[in-house]
């Protein structure tokens, strides 16, 4: 007799994602990055010498988070913070010399969410309210990442960073999750679609509709309308049957 299918649901790539907030000085702004974090489906908070937690300020603010407050794991350096980490993400307002490349808030969300759903663990640091992060703590991450704010006002408070952050990574995580038994369709390759190119001119050809003595922009723009279809396999074959229906149907062949 066969095993029963699984019902065990999916790990969540969010699951492997964790927030680290490098010597927070407002318990209230701790407060409310756990908000801001349970509201997008995150529940992981990592504390570098936060300046007064556990603090009311703090359960005041959480909200409906007062259980990623109560699991949020103290520790005394970003080292800590880091360990058993495949990629650290530093959040930062500016670039730093000699650091790693700087992407925007969205494009380190897709990079985490892809790294997680592979299995690594993800942190994302975020520095306190007056200077942010040092150099030595941008150092240790891999990757930078900022908000694209308006040039005149770049300066965040640490939790409305944390909420912007923490929904581009719930958006990219819902792009990713597919629903249980949906499966994927399958991509035609660059040969599927090399293949479909070539028969669809020779079918033009055939009707009298391309010259390629002439041949105009009539490639480069057919080309470009089939990349943006983006086409699976089985739609590569529903147009190559067109095509074979459309040659007989014309030319009797």
């Amino acid at each position: 007799m066969p095993n029963a299918p699984s019902t065990t649901p999916p790990i969540s790539p969010l699951s492997r994602i964790r927030i680290v907030l490098v010597r927070p000085l407002h318990p209230g702004n701790i407060g409310a990055a756990a908000r801001a974090m349970k509201t997008m489906g995150l529940t992981r908070l990592v504390l570098v010498q936060p300046h007064r937690f556990p603090h009311r300020d703090a359960d005041a603010l959480a909200v409906h988070a007062a259980d990623v407050l109560a699991a949020a794991q103290v520790v005394p350096t970003i080292e800590v913070a880091l360990a058993g980490t495949g990629l650290a993400i530093a959040t930062v307002g500016h670039s730093y010399e000699m650091a790693h490349d700087m992407v925007d808030c969205r494009e380190s969300a897709a990079r985490a969410v892809a790294a997680a759903a592979a299995g690594d663990e993800i942190a994302l640091v975020f520095g306190n309210e007056s200077h942010g992060l040092s150099v030595e703590e941008v150092l240790f991450c891999g990757l930078l990442a900022h908000i694209p704010a308006d040039p005149d006002c770049v300066s965040l408070n640490v939790a409305q960073a944390v909420q912007v952050f923490a929904y581009e990574l719930r958006l990219a995580a819902v792009a990713t999750a597919l629903p249980a038994g949906v499966a994927t369709a399958t991509a035609a390759t660059h040969d599927d679609i090399e293949h479909l190119h070539a028969h669809l001119e020779q079918m033009m050809i055939a009707v009298r509709f391309f010259d390629p003595a002439n041949p105009k922009r009539l490639r480069p723009r057919l080309r470009r309308l089939v990349a943006r279809a983006r086409l699976e396999i089985e739609e590569v074959r529903i147009l190559r049957g067109l095509i074979n229906a459309v040659t007989k149907a014309t030319l009797g062949r």
